[in-house]
């Protein structure tokens, strides 16, 4: 009974119950699969028993008739066999790519929603892995598995009926012998999961080289880092390849053991069998029968070791994909979220503290009030929490301490949904998706006008630009918005954000990264992005901010001043610092 509750709350049962759902649409095609299983296997079976009368009748008894009736069956019950083989092969394919397109849609939506602290501490290499190769590995080992030990139950279920229905002593010595060889598989799974669990993670770091070669491939040649990028690419190949050489030394002895166990088997059923022969217990038909049998029963065992490893490793992917499906994401609505249609009075800021890693705050005791329809700019130095203090509004992070109120409601009780679409962020380096220039404006937008498309593109200051491109809209753009400057892209997110039209714009230091005539030109097309909204500005450049309603100074996570242009000028502290060294640079 214990054996039996322990088989039940097994991982591998535990990951086959949770893969049910992805089955369940296909179980008809699923289950013919498993029952074409049952021909395939028993023919094994068939061959073996065959040889019985054979023996006995044509060899024995010199009876003709059976010497062309016993290869026809043979022949007739192998081309059901491999007509079975093809259908079992084709019906599985068609399932685990079914189950599989299935299970991958889930991951992704689970990474469409995975909060940006995940992608902080998540390499590009890990992402493919867990939520795309082992979906893969999963689904495909998932149904090879299925195949694999349908056909040998239904083989060894048929065989062993042989063996019994030839001896049953010379059946116990042969059992006995199975339960011996497969024994040792029960020990290895604990000692190679820890070295598995390696292994993903070598094929991760392999694959993150891979992504950064390719998105970093101008600053690997301007600093002529090709030796570096090698050496680094080497050291994980390496570590790769000492994992793959532990595991061989923990399975590697496997196949080796059940082959000479097995071999032990196959001995003594042959000095038994002879034995039993010499005391006319049974025919040399049966014992020709039983030995058949044996061998076809026995031979799988032999190279099981080999692929135990593989099996494994398919219930340890299996595990990975369950455990992300499982997983919940930090920043998610609450039970019944109030929903924002529009946000109508101000956004406050009320001793508001963050940290990314704990026990080291970037932003201290923070507080701020933002009015609706004003311009407020965030200033300080690099690291000081700038970007951190507006990253919170979206709800990209969760605060930490104190509370932050849209319109006295809490920002963790608003839908994230209404939220988000009444919020537009112009980033410092905005990501471009391939495509065209027109599906980077729209982003999926469908509910639009071609008056609307038209006007965000002139208040942008995209027109002059588009006229020089053959395809206007339709210009392909290639990943990551490659063919464009960093202008053209600043104006190409303007012009999404003007598409979007939500009261709240976020400019996250949208010019620090241009030339002087870029910047004239993107700083034309923010201007017109921030009429009648409520703004909130990230500047390096002082001389951007002038004209806001409101400054804050934030250095080293606080708040240390706030007030406008001309206030703090007159006060004489930080921000006057840093105007007037930026001014002196500028006269220099």
């Amino acid at each position: 009974m214990q054996i039996l509750k322990k088989i039940a709350n097994s991982p591998m049962i535990a990951n086959y119950h949770k893969m049910w759902p992805y089955v369940k649409p296909y179980r008809v095609r699923a289950l013919l699969a498993v029952l074409i299983t049952i021909p395939i296997g028993s023919f094994d079976a068939l061959t073996a028993w065959i040889l019985k009368p054979y023996m006995d009748i044509v060899l024995v008894e010199k009876q003709a008739m059976a010497v062309s009736l016993m290869p026809l069956v043979i022949v007739l019950g192998s081309a059901l066999q491999s007509l079975c083989n093809y259908g079992a092969v084709y019906l599985n394919t068609w399932v685990g790519q079914k189950i599989t397109i299935d299970l991958k849609m889930d991951l992704y939506r689970k990474l469409l929603f995975k909060d940006a602290s995940f992608f902080d501490h998540t390499s590009s290499g890990e992402v493919i892995m867990n939520f795309n190769t082992c979906a893969e590995s999963a689904c495909s080992g998932l149904l090879s598995n299925v195949k694999l030990f349908t056909t040998r139950f239904f083989s060894s279920v048929s065989l062993i009926c042989v063996l019994f229905w030839n001896s049953w002593q010379l059946s116990i010595v042969a059992l006995f012998f199975m339960f011996i060889a497969l024994y040792p598989l029960t020990t290895v799974r604990k000692k190679i999961k820890q070295l598995m669990n390696k292994q993903i993670g070598g094929i991760s770091a392999i694959t993150t080289h891979y992504n950064e070669t390719f998105s970093g491939n101008r600053i690997i040649a301007s600093y002529n880092l090709h030796g570096h990028e090698e050496q680094r690419f080497f050291k994980d190949l390496k570590d790769m390849f000492h994992v793959q050489m532990k595991m061989v030394q923990k399975t590697g002895m496997l196949s080796p053991l059940i082959h000479f166990i097995v071999s032990l088997g196959i001995a003594g059923a042959i000095w038994l069998g002879s034995y039993l022969i010499v005391t006319g217990e049974i025919t040399s038909g049966n014992f020709v029968s039983f030995i058949a049998a044996l061998l076809m029963l026995y031979t799988p065992m032999k190279g099981i070791g080999a692929s135990y490893t593989a099996v494994q490793m398919s219930f340890i992917m299996m595990e990975k994909v369950f455990g992300i499906l499982d997983s919940i994401p930090s920043v998610r609505n609450i039970d019944n979220p109030v929903p924002l249609k529009k946000i109508h009075k101000r956004i406050e800021y009320k001793n508001v503290s963050f940290e990314y890693t704990a026990n080291k705050p970037v932003l201290k005791d923070v507080s701020a009030d933002i009015e609706i329809g004003k311009m407020y700019a965030f200033v300080g130095n690099s690291g000081g929490g700038k970007t951190t203090f507006v990253n919170l509004l979206p709800r990209f992070y969760d605060i930490t301490k104190g509370e932050l109120l849209i319109d006295g409601i809490p920002v963790q009780n608003i839908d994230l949904h209404d939220l988000r679409e009444n919020i537009a962020i112009v980033f410092q380096d905005n990501f471009l998706f391939s495509g065209t220039i027109k599906d980077n404006i729209l982003l999926g937008k469908t509910d639009y006008s071609e008056e609307d498309l038209k006007k965000a593109i002139k208040n942008a200051c995209l027109d002059e630009f588009l006229n020089t491109l053959e395809k206007g809209l339709d210009t392909e753009i290639g990943e990551r918005g490659i063919l464009l400057s960093g202008g053209q892209k600043q104006r190409v997110a303007i012009a999404r954000a003007f598409m979007k039209n939500a009261p709240v714009v976020i400019l996250d230091e949208a010019t620090s990264a241009l030339d002087n005539k870029s910047e004239a030109i993107v700083q034309q097309a923010i201007d017109n992005l921030m009429k009648d909204r409520t703004v909130l500005v990230i500047a390096h450049r002082l001389s951007t901010v002038k004209n806001a309603d409101k400054i804050f100074v934030i250095n080293q996570g606080r708040i240390v001043e706030s007030g406008s242009h001309e206030e703090l000028l007159k006060k004489g502290g930080e921000y006057a610092s840093l105007y007037e060294m930026q001014f002196k640079k500028k006269t220099s």
